[in-house]
């Protein structure tokens, strides 16, 4: 019932994430004393465990929102647009490279919206029509969303379930690999590129972002993963769909917003330094934080052995790697005249607009996911499923995380809903768990292109306003029929 009051209140009554997952989780509770004998001590429990996991992921939402801010009021995103624009002339392939690869490495950077909002006006500006634009550009970025954010998203998936990170990224890597390679070729269709070449060049294109975002991710890089993957992409779009005789030069303007680019350069290498030395990693591995649990029972007998709290490690978390840049970046950029403070001012705003709003929405998600776990919940809904289903039920979980996604808004609430519920599943019908949570996070990611809180800011950035049912019409489709061949994939291999 509490996971069908979120589906229920965002997609017939279009309330917010935020609200529908305050009121689910006050249903989960009411549930849980009435039919579960939740206590006082099983729900400060579990609420302190997702208080901490909570915070673990809005520490690196915040930051890569205030970072992109920044870099964006300088004129990064707009520089990035102009040196694309030069070298690749063929307004179409330039529109390609800019939905599913441009979008995809600003889906690793900040997320949430942001691609759709940033990349659709670009597009536009290509000649493409707006609700192409924006049906594109939601498609197109969908490879790139389980480890977008800084991979917030695959850090809420690991943070929620026991299946250890090496067993989950081989999986999720080789099926996201697979969409990010069919989404080209969709927006490449789309776009009005058509031929064996031309399609050969987008796929290969794809090839290298799949490799790329694998070889990141299984090398400890997961928070590079995507962003990694779309660099890797737009070079090698440069390379194969570029004529390097007709580019024109960068026009001097952007020259500076090009310098701002190289703070994620720099986040790159804070992050990737713990992985060059292990005695690095290990000096920088303190100092943590985390909270100690007690065991605790539900008057019904359902046990939840003593643990802790997602750790903390301040020096090794995305969130302090994107402020130590952030921090000398924005001062070095105010005394040099290049952003004012009233600039700063409107970065800080635009990041509260969007990260606000989302924080209630996680924490009240995470609290949901945990007091189901704590109470039982989760495990007799898998368990109902497992008797009506049976071994057929791989077909489903990218379905499942597609359904989550779209209600939610977000792939990081669809995993953090549903990713207790895939690993008792897999356990209850003795399948490989670890398919199964690669086919949720891959299915929540394919529902970024459905998703009405993140059409509604392709829409709007476009002059679409209330006409997003119009771009669901050309997404739609797309996602079930890809989520329906993740869903076979995952029943032949789980």
């Amino acid at each position: 019932l509490p996971l069908l009051t979120v589906v229920a209140l965002m997609l017939l009554l279009r309330q917010s994430s935020a609200r529908a997952a305050l009121i689910a989780l006050s249903v989960a509770a009411v549930m849980g004393v009435g039919s579960y004998g939740l206590n006082l001590p099983v729900f400060l429990v579990s609420q302190a465990r997702g208080l901490a996991l909570s915070f673990y992921i809005l520490y690196i939402i915040w930051t890569a929102l205030l970072l992109y801010q920044v870099v964006g009021e300088v004129g990064g995103i707009a520089a990035l647009d102009a040196l694309t624009s030069a070298w690749v002339p063929d307004r179409a392939a330039a529109a390609l490279l800019f939905a599913w690869c441009l979008s995809g490495l600003l889906e690793g950077i900040a997320g949430f919206g942001v691609p759709l909002a940033v990349v659709a006006p670009l597009l536009v500006g290509l000649g493409v029509a707006p609700v192409t634009a924006v049906a594109a550009t939601a498609m197109g970025h969908a490879w790139s969303v389980t480890f977008g954010d800084m991979g917030v998203v695959y850090q809420a998936l690991l943070a929620v379930v026991s299946v250890p990170e090496g067993a989950i990224t081989p999986a999720a890597t080789a099926i996201l690999g697979g969409v990010c390679i069919a989404s080209g070729l969709i927006v490449a269709l789309m776009l009005g590129l058509r031929g064996t070449p031309v399609l050969a060049r987008v796929a290969l294109v794809g090839a290298v972002m799949s490799l790329v975002q694998a070889s990141l991710a299984i090398t400890g890089l997961a928070p590079l993963a995507a962003f990694g993957a779309g660099v890797a992409g737009m070079a090698a779009g440069a390379v194969l769909f570029g004529d390097r005789r007709a580019a024109a030069p960068v026009p001097r303007r952007h020259r500076a917003g090009l310098v701002a680019l190289g703070a994620y350069g720099l986040v790159a290498g804070l992050l990737a330094l713990p992985s060059l030395s292990r005695r690095l990693a290990v000096a920088l591995s303190h100092p943590v934080t985390s909270l100690d649990l007690p065991e605790v029972t539900t008057g019904a007998g359902w046990v939840t052995a003593a643990g802790t709290t997602k750790p903390v490690a301040w020096l090794l978390h995305p969130g302090t790697a994107m402020l130590v840049v952030l921090v000398p970046l924005a001062v070095l950029y105010l005394l040099r005249g290049r952003l004012s403070s009233a600039a700063l001012r409107r970065c800080w705003s635009r990041t509260w607009k969007v990260a606000a709003p989302t924080s209630v929405g996680v924490t009240a998600m995470v609290g949901l996911a945990m007091l189901m776990d704590h109470t039982g919940m989760t495990q007799q809904l898998a368990a109902a499923i497992g008797r009506a289903v049976g071994r057929a039920y791989p077909l489903l979980v990218a379905l499942v995380g597609l359904l989550g996604a779209f209600a939610t808004g977000s792939n990081t609430s669809s995993n953090v809903l549903f990713g207790p519920l895939q690993e008792e599943m897999a356990t209850m019908l003795r399948l490989s768990p670890a398919w199964l949570l690669a086919a949720q996070t891959a299915g929540g990611a394919l529902g970024s292109m459905v998703a009405p809180a993140k059409l509604v800011l392709g829409c709007a950035s476009v002059g679409l306003a209330g006409r997003e049912s119009e771009v669901l019409r050309r997404t739609g489709h797309v996602a079930l029929g890809v989520a329906l061949l993740v869903g076979f994939v995952t029943l032949a291999l789980a």
